[in-house]
């Protein structure tokens, strides 16, 4: 090469090197579908799931719903407030997420607690999360009450 400052030739190793990189760069771009993967229902893997959930109002669910939080708050937050009932319940989704995913049932209600309030309450039903892996279990968000922001911004991450 000299130093005229001309364009500098290109080997043919560097140029599939710089082709490859632009095909990943153009692969990285396409559009979801393009890069989805299939979905296996979660009934059909080897170790499957069985899709079946108790309904929002089961009172097994409200049941862990309400020990849970009291535990709670008595434990960590000494407030005193309680759960004392679950009124107008109300599926919002089912498998909202895809049914290749840990089948969930969405839900929310109106919790009327200790202090004469009443709070949304929004939970989650999971099948096989329960004590080690078997049933389901319940994970809750109370509306005004999420004091760690584990569900923020105002309990939006527990709902579908």
């Amino acid at each position: 090469m000299s130093g005229r400052g001309g364009p500098v030739p290109i080997s043919s190793k560097r140029m599939l090197f710089l082709a490859a990189i632009a095909s990943g760069i153009g692969a990285s771009c396409a559009p979801a579908a393009l890069q989805a993967r299939p979905q296996v229902p979660a009934e059909d893997r080897y170790d499957s799931y069985q899709g079946v959930l108790p309904g929002c109002a089961d009172p097994a669910v409200f049941e862990r719903i309400q020990s849970r939080f009291a535990a709670r708050e008595g434990e960590f937050w000494k407030s005193g407030l309680q759960i004392v009932g679950l009124d107008q319940i109300r599926e919002i989704g089912f498998r909202s997420n895809g049914l290749d995913l840990i089948p969930r049932r969405y839900c929310i209600a109106k919790a009327e607690m200790n202090n004469q309030s009443r709070r949304d309450v929004s939970y989650t039903i999971d099948e096989d999360l329960g004590i080690i892996g078997m049933g389901f279990d319940v994970e809750w968000c109370i509306d005004g009450l999420d004091r760690n922001y584990a569900y923020a911004p105002d309990c939006k991450m527990a709902r579908p």
